[in-house]
């Protein structure tokens, strides 16, 4: 059985028009794991002012294209699409041709991971898998093992391992 994964689409948050998008170059051979360092959030409602706010950041002020995640995930385990599966994301300087952004709602140097959002993220990568936008010998990362930052936070980066097994 093919794993699925309930996606809230970018329609139902509210989400800007992208400026541009960019396919990347086949299946992403990496996935890179990102905190946004904000309050947490579960749920459409609860989420969709933070998600608009981060999108509006991502455009407005850093001038990306778009949000810069493919995905991100509430406290409860809901999954919001981002840029979305194929779509070249802005999450990670001189790594985004190859690779998945996917970013936890919330600060991750303070708070856990919920079980529900670990649970979500296992499902989305074996869809991606499954569906063909994730290689299956993928590579996993934290922010921080491809640029100088916190991110995706300490509770958050000594969580990585449980994503993958």
């Amino acid at each position: 059985m093919e794993p699925t994964v309930d996606i809230v689409s970018r329609q139902q948050w509210g989400a800007a028009a992208p400026k541009q998008k960019e396919s990347l170059n086949g299946p992403a051979q990496r996935v890179v794991i990102h905190h946004t360092a904000l309050q947490s959030c579960k749920g459409l409602a609860e989420c969709k002012d933070r998600l608009l706010g981060i999108q509006r950041l991502h455009m407005e002020d850093r001038h990306f294209d778009d949000i810069g995640y493919n995905f991100l995930i509430g406290g409860d385990g809901s999954v919001f699409e981002g840029r979305g599966w194929g779509v070249m994301g802005a999450h990670t300087k001189g790594h985004n041709s190859d690779s998945l952004g996917i970013a936890f709602m919330g600060n991750f140097n303070n708070d856990t991971p919920s079980k529900e959002a670990m649970l979500s993220v296992k499902q989305l990568l074996r869809s991606g898998v499954s569906q063909g936008f994730i290689r299956p010998q993928f590579g996993l990362y934290g922010h921080r093992d491809l640029g100088a930052t916190e991110c995706p936070g300490e509770n958050l980066y000594a969580a990585l391992s449980q994503l993958k097994s």
